[in-house]
């Protein structure tokens, strides 16, 4: 497929994966369309020059006024999160999910674009898992909502001819990345950043223009009906990725305590937190996201897409270093402006 003047909708426009792959797209000559929940981020799109329409995806109106007349859907919206509400999850990452699905199917998109993750897998997955290795919700909102989300689209595929593509990605970093970056450098900043067992478990990095260049070559090659784990492939521990960010941001390396020890630490400040009326910085969940033991496998991309990610975390970094340095960074990871 031919993707200059086609018509890309991206749910979620105004988030991390969003914004960018909003100004990825214009710069190939696209045509894009967003859909979000938060008028402020949906404004962030449309100064790009995207038409943006505020609504949610679980809205059948919303998501059918959404998908009228374009040619691609590049599903972002989720919620992400180590824990929380569960009926939370499900209404954005299954039920959104289908509700989009849906009204691309009656709209005819020729491709519909579902950003899953490799948390699909769970915490406790086989070095070089590929796509199709076993899924673990592992009593993890996330995780669970993920699998529930990508099996509601496999049904649409199936039985109504969705022209899906599931995209896995690993752990996407970049400017504006709030779990990779942002959180990490505000929490390394009050002395309250800890890796759990030594920082030994590994991190499926991913740049976010790595991601958005994987997902529109697989449009572009129609991999409809294919799944895709997309990251760097390379198996770098969190202990060097969190090193790496500590020496950017000039924050001093990060300790570590063991991994129970560690969730008790987080429990505790999360509790004193919520005392004080404030969201907690962190979960203990957060401890299981940052502990997984195996790179997952990238075969597939590789073979399919000639996938083969030109920025690689030396020059991420440099990018994220960078962005820390502009008005945006300074305002968005310190509240300087």
């Amino acid at each position: 497929m031919n993707l200059t003047h086609q018509t890309l909708l991206i749910t979620g426009i105004g988030g991390f994966i969003g914004l960018r792959a909003a100004e990825m797209a214009l710069a190939r000559g696209m045509q894009v369309r967003g859909l979000d929940l938060s008028p402020t981020a949906a404004a962030a799109a449309q100064r790009l020059g995207s038409d943006v329409i505020v609504g949610d995806t679980a809205d059948p109106d919303a998501a059918a006024r959404a998908c009228a007349g374009v040619d691609v859907v590049l599903h972002t919206a989720a919620i992400v999160g180590e824990d929380g509400d569960w009926p939370r999850y499900r209404r954005v990452n299954v039920d959104g999910t289908a509700t989009m699905a849906q009204a691309a199917l009656a709209a005819g998109v020729q491709a519909f674009v579902h950003l899953s993750s490799v948390m699909v897998y769970g915490f406790h997955y086989p070095d070089q898992i590929a796509e199709t290795g076993p899924r673990r919700g592992e009593n993890n909102p996330y995780c669970q909502t993920k699998i529930e989300g990508e099996d509601a689209l496999r049904r649409l595929h199936q039985e109504h001819g969705l022209p899906l593509i599931l995209i896995r990605p690993g752990d996407v970093y970049g400017p504006r990345s709030a779990p990779w970056v942002v959180r990490p450098l505000q929490l390394m900043r009050r002395g309250l950043f800890m890796l759990p067992d030594g920082g030994r478990g590994v991190i499926n990095h991913l740049f976010v223009d790595t991601l958005i260049e994987g997902v529109l070559r697989a449009v572009e090659r129609e991999a409809i009906g294919r799944v895709y784990n997309l990251s760097d492939g390379v198996a770098t521990t969190w202990r060097a990725y969190f090193d790496h960010l500590a020496q950017i941001g000039g924050q001093r390396r990060p300790p570590a305590l063991p991994a129970g020890l560690l969730k008790r630490v987080v429990a505790g400040l999360a509790a004193g937190e919520r005392v004080l009326g404030r969201p907690p910085s962190a979960l203990p969940a957060g401890v299981d996201f940052i502990n997984r033991p195996h790179a997952v496998s990238m075969a597939a991309a590789r073979a399919d897409l000639q996938f083969a990610p030109a920025i690689d975390l030396a020059e991420g970094m440099r990018r994220v270093q960078a962005w820390l340095h502009t008005a945006e960074g300074q305002q968005v990871v310190w509240g300087r402006g």
